[in-house]
């Protein structure tokens, strides 16, 4: 069974707080605890290894972050999964290389959009080394 604890936001965090209620109720459990995951991978497991020492300020970025992360996934769920970087037919071709996005950041296989890591970044849990 999923163990809706381990993530970051709840389902009321995102229906009335943080999320934009693109997500069907029964799947938000697990969608939050993929967004949470992803938010760990990007703060190096301090976000749940320290969640008892954090800030308020912190804990509270790291709930929007969550919700604002399951939303991203959600909307681009197609384009996240696609394992092509390149597709082409009869001369118009289209690119999926997130390295060269403006508008995305990725690390360590999480695709996160840039403005959602720039406030994820205001945790201080961003840095490589602390």
């Amino acid at each position: 069974m999923l163990d809706i604890s381990m993530a970051f936001a709840t389902p009321d965090d995102y229906m009335y707080g943080f999320g934009g209620r693109k997500i069907l109720p029964a799947e938000l459990p697990s969608k939050l605890l993929k967004a949470s995951d992803d938010v760990n991978t990007l703060t190096f497991g301090r976000a749940r290894a320290r969640w008892d020492t954090l800030t308020d300020f912190q804990k509270a970025t790291i709930k929007r972050v969550t919700c604002m992360q399951a939303d991203f996934c959600e909307d681009n769920a197609d384009i996240i999964s696609n394992v092509l970087t390149s597709y082409g037919i009869n001369g118009v071709s289209m690119s999926f290389d997130v390295n060269k996005a403006w508008n995305v950041y990725a690390d360590d296989g999480v695709i996160m959009e840039q403005s959602t890591y720039r406030l994820l970044s205001q945790t201080s849990l961003t840095c490589r080394r602390i």
